[in-house]
Order: structure tokens, then sequence, then C-alpha cells
């Protein structure tokens, strides 16, 4: 059977989340764009009013009212209220199919070959949901209807908002084939330059290519792109409860002041280190190594790793690594603006381990059962209510960086 595969799309989701919010700004050109006090001073997203007026994803706020004075910034985004949005049309989804892929908080696969007899046609589903998201969230969605997941990804962008768009079999090459090779997923600016300077420039001339000639440019990834191209994309859509291998977990926080010595950067790590602690232990997992990525002040990039001696999951010894790896690896020629520590080489938790010499396994054990009374209370009564007194004032901290999400459930 023919696959019948939606991708929806919610139009414009933070800023149309925020005029749910705020009915008020409905008429107005609007950016959502992060803390210009705490260095994060972007547009994040804009709505059509000011999409208008030339605003675009990733303009500096002063930017967005050079070219609309007029234009309102919000700069404390909801995020929270984006994740509840989010989950609440997964749920609408969820009534017509379970298999359901995310792509972000506001896009989704959906499978709906299986849905067919009971609610319809593709395109009738499609339409249903449009509806449905704007009656019950007050947001508008992008459908595209297709054979397969890259042709309904390409048909939910061709019209907005609030569109559905079929691409199928007999219509793909009149419709696809003369769009641009950036539309293709995947397709970033370098594999652009790249093909445009073979004379590749839309996904017809991929599709056209032979598929020896985009291996040679492109190794794997080449033959990736003629599949999808040619309307080839097998790729399923995941069921909706699929959790997906974790190959790292990262936490990184720019940070409201340059850091200038080790001591603040010290802070800044443990402080990271505790949200990726508690990710680790809650997925049943163990670090076999750190990552420390450094963004300077002239945002340049740096980074380095480094292999553990045995796994870990302790937030004050992942720290302790990351931060030795960092003192001998940075050499202070420019301060900081940016701190990303990663844990790596990731096992089961459950798996056998070799224990070595070279470290007190005991003291590791006893460091390891406080941590996780530290969270149990956390998780129980509130968060942050047990922590390194270190972090308790951190000025080089931002007031809405991401708190580790305990799921707390306050017992009264």
């Amino acid at each position: 059977m023919e696959k019948s595969i939606l991708h929806c799309d919610m139009n414009n989701f933070y800023a149309s989340v925020e005029c749910v919010l705020n009915p008020k700004l409905v008429s107005s050109p609007i950016a959502v764009c992060g803390s210009k006090e705490e260095r994060h001073g972007i547009v994040l997203a804009k709505n059509y009013l000011a999409k208008d007026f030339g605003v675009k994803t990733g303009d500096t706020i002063w930017q967005a009212k050079n070219k609309c004075p007029n234009i309102i910034i919000i700069d404390n985004p909801h995020f929270d209220m984006y994740s509840y949005y989010s989950k609440r049309a997964i749920d609408i989804y969820k009534k017509y199919t379970d298999k359901i892929e995310s792509m972000g908080l506001d896009e989704c696969w959906l499978d709906v070959t299986n849905s067919i007899k009971l609610f319809g046609k593709p395109v009738d589903i499609a339409n249903t949901l449009r509806e449905t998201i704007k009656s019950e969230l007050g947001l508008t969605i992008s459908v595209g209807v297709s054979f397969n997941k890259t042709f309904a990804k390409l048909g939910s962008d061709l019209k907005k908002p609030d569109a559905t768009t079929v691409i199928s079999k007999n219509n793909y090459k009149d419709i696809v084939w003369p769009l641009p090779i950036s539309d293709l997923l995947f397709v970033g600016r370098k594999t652009k330059q790249l093909l445009n300077k073979n004379y590749i420039y839309t996904i017809g001339d991929i599709a056209n290519s032979k598929p020896e000639r985009l291996k040679k440019l492109l190794g794997k990834n080449g033959i990736t792109l003629y599949n999808e191209a040619n309307g080839l994309d097998d790729d399923e859509v995941k069921n909706v409860d699929y959790i997906d291998t974790v190959k790292s977990i990262s936490h990184g926080i720019t940070t409201v002041n340059d850091l200038t010595n080790n001591d603040e950067v010290w802070t800044i790590i443990l402080e990271l280190t505790q949200e990726i602690s508690f990710k680790l232990r809650k997925q049943n997992l163990r670090a076999g190594g750190v990552s420390v990525n450094i963004r300077n002040n002239e945002l340049q990039f740096e980074q380095f790793q480094m292999k553990f001696l045995s796994s870990e999951e302790s937030a004050i010894n992942i720290a302790k690594y990351a931060f030795s790896l960092f003192k001998n690896r940075y050499s202070w020629d420019k301060p900081i603006r940016t701190v990303t520590v990663s844990a790596i080489y990731l096992s089961d938790n459950s798996s056998p381990e070799e224990l070595t010499i070279l470290e007190d396994n005991n003291f590791k054990e006893k460091i390891e059962k406080v941590e996780r009374c530290a969270q149990d209370i956390n998780i129980k009564y509130g968060q942050e209510l047990v922590k390194n007194a270190t972090l308790i004032k951190n000025d080089n901290l931002p007031n809405i960086r991401r708190k580790i999400n305990y799921d707390i459930n306050k017992q009264k």
C-alpha cells in the first residue's frame, strides 16, 4: 500500500502563541526575541506583519527595529507555554494515528496510511486537523500531504499560513523539481555552495544527475539527496512514544558577563553538569567522557574532549574532569562568552565495568549516593531546594536560564 504521510507545521509558532496569550498583539508586527540584557538579543520568531517589513529569524533586535520601527519586541518568551501548546497539538494528532514523529516543538510527521478507512482521504484528514487546531488552540498549521516524508515536508513549506498542499506521484516533478536545492531537508549552506559550483541549482538538477557523480561530490549524502529528489525516500515515521538512542547529553549557557578567569568558568561548568547528571540518571546512563565547547567574546569556537578512566554519572566528578580539560587546553587569549559541556561515550548504567585501582571507587560511590539523595529531595519538595553552596549566587548566570526539569509534584 502506498504510504500517506502528513507534515504539520504550526505557523510562526512562538509568535502565534504569544498572540493567543495576548490577543491585543494580533494586529501588530511582533518579534519574539531573547533577552538583550542577557546577550540573547536576536529574533527567534516573528509574525507575518513583521515578516512583511523584512524582519528575519536571527536578526538582532536593533536590526528588527530598523526594518520595522513600530515592531513590538517580546524579550521574555513564554517557553513553558510553547511546550504546552505543542503537547496539546500532539494530543489532537494522536486521535488520528499513533505514528507521530516530532521535529521540534512546532513540526510533526504523521503516517495516516492505516487511518484512511476511519477518517477519509489524507487530504481530508489534513483539512480536519487544520480546522481542529484552529478552533481548539487558536493557532494555524500548514500541512503537506504526500507519499513520503521528504515531499510532505516540502508541501507544508509551499503554502503558508493555514493551507494544505498535496504532492503526489503524478505531480511531484512539476511541483518539486523546479524548487531550489536549499528547499530539500538537510541541504545546508556548504552543500548548496558545492552543488551550485557544479551547476546543480534545482531539486530537478539533483534528480537528473548521475548518482555516481553525486556520491563523488557528497559521499553517502549524495545518494540520499538523489533518492529524495526522485521520490524514493522510504524513511518510516516513528511511533509517538519512540525514544531515539542518546549519543550525548549537553547543556550550555551564554553568560551575562564575559568570563575572565578559571574560578568563574568552574562555577559555570558545575552549574551545567547538574542538569547533565540529572538527565543521565533519569535515562539510566553513564558517561564515558566529556566534551567542553568554548565560544569567546569574538564568537570564535574551541572544543576539547577526553575519555574517563571509568564511567561517571556524578555532577561534581564530571565537572572536575571538564574543568581540568578546560584548564589544560584553553589559553585565555580572549574572554569567554559561552560554555557548553557534553557527556559523551554514553552507556547503560547496568552494564558491567572493570574497576580501576587509579580511582577511589568507594568514595566515588558515596558522592553518587549524596547527589541522588539531593535530587530526590528536589523532585519531591521543590526545584533546586538542595544545591552546591557555590552555586547559590552567580552573577554570570542569566536569570532566565533553563532550569532542571525535575518533574516536580509537590507534596502538601
